[in-house]
């Protein structure tokens, strides 16, 4: 196997393991939670909605951060990285960088959009 192939499957799998190795650690301490609390159970003893919760891996509402906040960091941080490309494909050498900008700016705009709907829905709610 020549590197033309070892050096792609190796990114590869790289990546799947750093996309689904913490996924695979969240189910598997959620799992053990659930074991915990099904023990807990079958003794006769009581069990307090609170420590389900934490050991099941819930999460609380408070815990969870503002969702249009984040949207509309995430867009703009996507926006300002299509300006780089673009600036890069402009000023440098190179003009296949107009293809990530394009991509990266769409996202951008987004996310921007999404963030958007999220802030309407909440005015509409509170």
């Amino acid at each position: 196997m020549g590197p033309e192939v070892f050096i792609p499957t190796v990114f590869f799998l790289f990546l799947g393991a750093v996309i689904l190795g913490p996924i695979w650690l969240r189910e598997r301490t959620r799992q053990s939670g659930h074991r915990l609390v099904q023990q807990a159970l079958e003794r006769g003893q009581s069990v307090d909605p609170a420590l389900v919760r934490e050991l099941t891996g819930g999460k609380t509402p408070q815990a969870q951060p503002e969702r249009a906040r984040k949207t509309l960091g995430n867009g703009v941080i996507l926006l300002a990285l299509a300006v780089g490309f673009a600036a890069g494909g402009l000023f440098g050498d190179s003009n296949g960088m107009y293809v990530p900008a394009t991509i990266l700016g769409a996202l951008g705009a987004a996310f921007i959009l999404l963030a958007m709907v999220d802030y309407a829905d909440k005015k509409k709610e509170g």
